[in-house]
């Protein structure tokens, strides 16, 4: 293990979590991940796996049957997990921003419904805010909700839900028009369901539909599917903290701690990428020699492993000021920026230096190559987070005249 992307700081306890879920990831994800991933085969036994180890209940308190670690315990594992296939740390990421709205926007009735069985994997998360023709335009949304009886009938077709098909829970947003007040604010007219479903794809419910996988340049092996609700009756259990208009902030909040972990899956991703380089500069000779030893070469290492020396430590940093009970969304929005960015670049150099045998599928990093893509638009583009930090920046530096 070299002495790139080490976290100062860490307990006892924290440090034998890593080292487990590192061991996990040597022996369980990397040997088998090329085959997964050509094949587009979900990673059922390496779910289990994570299952065994607590993995998906690692920030549920532990009075719902959880482990009650922070956000930087997660992400650190998260960055671990990537490393082995990125693919399967999307598997997490989503049904712990799920888990993170239930914790932090649930009624205690909620909370004690979902988190135990959350804690443990039987219960997988998936959730959805953006549609087909919005984008990072949430407030476009259309889908809506009714109230009807003494329950809400849910119509509208839902974009871009990884774990879609292998989702037991999915946290929908919709909007909720008749329930705000007139003259109310867009973002107050949406309310988060959380709905309940079998796995699979067709009419998993009467008047609920996932259509099917969505075939992919990369992000493999992970279902990432539409939602489609055609009269979708659901009891007012349903309704995330049991009041109507607050979706759009439990979402954004659930997304904020998110982007910490996709910038931890982004730092995974370009370890990895580096470490592959690098190996294959000192076993690959040209004109002679090793071609690390080219110029060339050595200052495109230098590069990458620069690049994934600063992400690591912003992402490091944007986990534990959101565990500190601090404002995040600055740093959070920093560190996903920067580490998606700096993992494409990586991931390009090593790349490059693979040369001809970088364009095979044997080789690891193709793979790779095709799934870094994926991080600069997941959980908002690299464009959404600019405006986000540039907004920040606006508050913090406003002029005093």
């Amino acid at each position: 293990m070299g002495r790139l992307a080490q976290t100062e700081g860490l307990s006892d306890v924290q440090q034998d979590i890593l080292q487990a879920v590192r061991e996990f990831v040597e022996k369980e994800i990397i040997p088998n991940a090329q085959a997964l991933e050509h094949a587009d085969e979900y990673p059922s036994d390496i779910v289990e796996g994570m299952k065994e180890m607590g993995i998906f209940g690692l920030m549920i308190p532990e009075e719902y049957g959880g482990l009650g670690e922070s956000l930087l315990t997660y992400a650190l594992c998260v960055e671990e997990i990537a490393r082995g296939w990125m693919s399967v740390s999307g598997i997490i990421n989503t049904h712990f921003i799920v888990a993170y709205m239930v914790m932090q926007h649930g009624t205690e009735e909620q909370k004690q419904a979902y988190l135990p069985r959350m804690a443990t994997g039987e219960v997988r998360g998936a959730f959805s805010m953006s549609e087909p023709g919005c984008g990072s335009d949430v407030a476009a949304i259309t889908s809506k909700a009714v109230r009807d009886g003494d329950g809400w009938v849910l119509t509208g077709q839902k974009m871009w839900l990884t774990n879609g098909g292998s989702s037991t829970l999915v946290a929908v947003l919709v909007r909720t028009d008749e329930e705000a007040e007139e003259g109310a604010s867009v973002y107050r007219k949406m309310s988060t369901f959380l709905i309940e479903k079998p796995a699979g794809f067709g009419e998993v419910l009467p008047g609920l539909t996932i259509p099917g996988k969505i075939d992919k340049m990369g992000y493999k092996g992970v279902d990432t599917t539409e939602l489609v609700m055609d009269g979708v009756r659901l009891p007012e259990a349903a309704l995330l903290g049991g009041q109507p208009g607050k979706g759009f902030y439990q979402m954004m909040d659930g997304v904020e701690v998110g982007r910490v972990n996709v910038a931890a899956r982004a730092c995974g991703l370009a370890q990895r990428a580096f470490e592959l380089g690098i190996d294959y500069a000192q076993l690959r000779r040209t004109f002679g020699k090793p071609i690390a030893e080219h110029q060339a070469v050595l200052f495109r290492l230098a590069d990458m492993a620069t690049k994934v020396e600063a992400a690591h430590g912003m992402m490091v940093k944007a986990a534990r000021k959101k565990d500190s009970g601090e404002r995040n969304d600055l740093e959070a929005g920093m560190a996903k920026y920067l580490a998606s960015e700096y993992c494409r670049e990586v991931v390009e150099d090593s790349f490059r230096i693979h040369g001809g045998y970088g364009y095979s599928k044997e080789y690891e990093i193709e793979r790779l190559y095709r799934e870094a893509p994926m991080l600069l638009i997941g959980e908002g583009t690299a464009d959404i987070q600019r405006m986000i930090i540039g907004r920040r920046l606006l508050e913090d530096y406003k002029l005093r005249t």
